[in-house]
């Protein structure tokens, strides 16, 4: 991330014992680690977070891809579920009218 080297690393250090001095420099040492810590751990949550909300957006998008794609095969299928429908309806009506035809052109004989 930040591109610091050892020497840079050193006059931090160097100035910071000047400045803060001896006796107090182990312990805001101490604080600056715990806070770097939070940080990082932070950062991690954040990524972490982020790499499950594209990972979940990318399943979504597959989840409607593969509907997308199943979709017109459903369609036909109800296509043809209806066309035979109509058929079979078309085919129960011509009976229909068949056998009503047949009944009237037959003589009725009385007992």
């Amino acid at each position: 991330m930040f591109d610091v080297g050892f020497w840079e690393l050193a006059l931090i250090g160097l100035v910071a014992l000047i400045v803060i001095g001896p006796e107090r420099l182990p312990k805001v040492a101490r604080t600056v680690g715990l806070w770097l810590g939070r940080g990082r751990r932070f950062v991690a949550n954040v990524k972490a977070d982020i790499d499950k909300e594209i990972k979940a957006e990318e399943l979504k998008e597959i989840l409607d891809k593969q509907i997308r794609q199943a979709n017109p095969a459903h369609e036909i299928l109800e296509e043809t579920r209806q066309d035979l429908n109509q058929i079979k309806r078309d085919a129960e009506n011509s009976i229909h009218a068949a056998s009503e035809s047949l009944d009237a052109d037959t003589p009725k004989t009385k007992p």
